[in-house]
């Protein structure tokens, strides 16, 4: 067949190829393959090229691209190219619809913030005794149920809590770098408010009078909300965020606006880099880095952060904290940067899954704006009996480590090359290393369960093109922050290599509509696939990292992470640079962590098994020690 670009076109076009990118891409590719394998039956893509990029750039509208941002791509088109062939693999038909729904009714624009109508009064608060202590400041790591009693009791006041929590916020920040901004002023009229109700017999719930700390992607009135980024330290919102009137309605005092990660990756910000209170030579991780070291450093009673793809997960794991990520769409994140109106989530992190099951309480609901949200049901406290819960896990994720293999070694290896080869083998070992010791707490989790009276049925994943379909995120987020990418203005941002989003972003500006589309419908049978897992059981146990937490994101399934003890003083030692390329990079006398998974909206559920296990383990009430 002899090609001419008209004739290509026209065929990309007949077949449904619309984007104005991917044509011009796949015809230079395509004649570049054939000249190179004439007689080939299926000619194979040639590698993509920094000239490719110029004209590909050229007919979608974008760029010019330097050398160094066009050479800094090349990975990440090679790559993204290669997740088209297996999600064409999957060979779908016409009845799989992409894993979004058109909602053709807008946003109501003067909607009211709908209160979820069990908030207040009517959620049922804790009457355990609890005896002040003669220093306010040993409740820092006191749970919500503890305060709220002592609140409720008038064994101490909201604003003594409130002064103790900011006085810890200043004196330990230089240190963990984990503020943005301090709402002082507003938390102090708030806490004199939360007493005064408090002495007149008012009670809102479990969480009035409680400090907490909101992720600085939360606008707040009157406070800067800077998404962790350079180039929006001075942005200011209008209004409060659904999630923070919502707080305000339930009595709770917001002391701060805490760290992420800059438009949420990792832990490295505008001002810094927020740091692990268990060791502060590593990052907290990210993005939810400012709220997890808070909460894990006692400087808020919990905070709110966001996942979208591990953000809760991965620093709550780091440090030791426990964090819910709700079923996607149970609450509204009108008021939060968006990242992937698809899979952003907003969920508390606190100091065990009571707490969390307590604000999640305040905080779900439909609230007229994001559409997203659906009216489910949510009751805490959980009127089952966590006993009976049918509990599997994933038996592939606890199997014995296979043996590390390293490549072998090249002909004709150049010293720069050996030199390479053997940095990059001794980082691999080492973190295979890290993997095998930190495995003996997950299989010491499932024997615990065991112990506790669980029958543990075994269960895997579903094969999956996981890859391939988290190329939506970053096109979704490309699409939320095209400004910057347009307007060069994404040079402000801190972070500038090849994982960081001004390169992903450049990359998903070439990821076409119909591939997305395409990736969209897999995630179609990637949800089924995940849901009829719950069919069979309640509960499913997984180590926090690893292929679930891709799966989980992508399906909208709740996840609750929880301390899972202490890494030993024979655990392997830590790199001596913590990158952030990888979240369990360990150390002894730091935190591990194990995930509890439910069906969607599931949530109370999830949150009551957690409670057994930590009732069970005691980890969650471990802290560092700070001084």
């Amino acid at each position: 067949m002899t090609l001419d670009r008209r004739g290509f076109l026209a065929a990309c076009s007949r077949a449904g190829i619309a984007s104005p990118l991917l044509p011009g891409i796949l015809y230079t590719l395509a004649a570049q393959a054939q000249q190179a394998a004439p007689n080939a039956a299926e000619p194979k893509l040639a590698p993509i090229t920094p000239e490719m990029i110029d004209q590909a750039a050229l007919l979608a509208g974008v760029g010019p691209f330097t050398d160094a941002q066009k050479k800094m791509m090349l990975d990440g088109l090679n790559e993204q190219r290669g997740g088209y062939e297996q999600i064409r693999s999957l060979h779908m038909p016409n009845s799989v619809a992409p894993a979004f729904v058109f909602h053709p009714q807008p946003p109501a624009p003067n909607a009211p913030c709908a209160t979820p109508s069990h908030a207040g009064t009517s959620l049922p608060v804790s009457n355990i005794q609890v005896h002040a202590p003669a220093r306010i400041e040993d409740l820092a790591f006191a749970t919500i149920t503890e305060l709220g009693a002592l609140l409720r009791s008038r064994k101490i006041t909201s604003l003594a809590l409130t002064q103790m929590y900011l006085a810890r916020l200043k004196r330990y920040d230089p240190k963990l770098q984990f503020v943005i901004t301090l709402t002082e002023e507003r938390a102090l009229a708030q806490a004199r408010a939360a007493d005064a109700e408090l002495d007149a017999g008012k009670v809102r719930g479990p969480l009035h009078g409680i400090p907490w700390g909101a992720k600085d992607l939360l606008a707040v009135k009157g406070y800067r909300t800077t998404w962790g980024a350079g180039g929006f330290e001075h942005q200011m919102m209008d209004e409060d965020a659904t999630v923070v009137q919502r707080l305000d309605a339930a009595g709770a005092v917001l002391v701060a606006k805490l760290t992420l990660g800059a438009l949420a990756m990792g832990d490295v910000w505008f001002g810094g880099r927020t740091r692990n209170p268990w060791n502060p030579q590593q990052g907290s991780s990210g993005s939810s880095a400012g709220p997890a070291s808070a909460v894990s450093a006692g400087c808020v009673g919990f905070a709110i952060g966001s996942e979208t793809l591990g953000s809760i997960s991965s620093p709550s794991t780091r440090c030791g904290v426990t964090g819910l990520r709700p079923t996607f769409g149970f609450v509204p994140r009108t008021g939060a940067m968006a990242l992937s109106w698809t899979m952003d989530k907003l969920g508390p992190i606190a100091r065990s899954a009571e707490d969390c099951a307590l604000v999640l309480s305040a905080i779900y609901g439909p609230d007229g704006k994001d559409t997203s949200v659906v009216p489910a049901t949510y009751a805490w406290p959980y009127a089952g009996d966590w006993r009976s819960l049918r509990v599997g896990y994933l038996k592939s994720n606890f199997d014995p480590i296979e043996p590390l293999k390293l490549p072998a070694v090249p002909a004709g290896e150049t010293t720069e090359q050996k030199s390479e080869r053997e940095r990059r083998s001794a980082e691999a070992q080492a973190a295979h290393a890290r993997r095998i010791y930190d495995q003996r707490y997950d299989l010491a989790a499932l024997d615990k369960l065991r112990a506790m009276g669980v029958r543990l049925v075994s269960l895997d994943l579903p094969h999956a093109h996981l890859g391939a379909m988290t190329p939506l995120l970053t096109a979704e987020a490309a699409a939320a922050f095209d400004d910057l990418t347009m307007t060069g203005h994404d040079r402000l941002l801190t972070a500038q290599g090849p994982e960081d989003w001004p390169n992903a972003f450049r990359v998903a500006r070439f990821y076409p509509a119909v591939e997305y589309i395409q990736a969209n419908r897999a995630r179609t049978l990637l949800m089924e696939q995940m849901s009829a897992l719950f069919r069979d059981v309640d509960i499913i146990v997984t180590p926090t990292v690893g292929n679930q937490l891709v799966a989980t994101n992508l399906s909208g399934h709740p996840a609750l992470i929880v301390p899972n003890g202490l890494r030993g003083a024979d655990a392997p030692k830590p790199p001596v640079i913590d990158t952030g390329d990888e979240d369990n990079i360990g150390g002894p006398g730091t935190p591990v962590s194990l995930t509890f998974l439910a069906g969607h909206y599931q949530d109370a559920k999830l949150a009551a098994f957690g409670r057994a296990y930590q009732q069970a383990t005691g980890f969650h009430k471990l802290h560092p020690k700070l001084d």
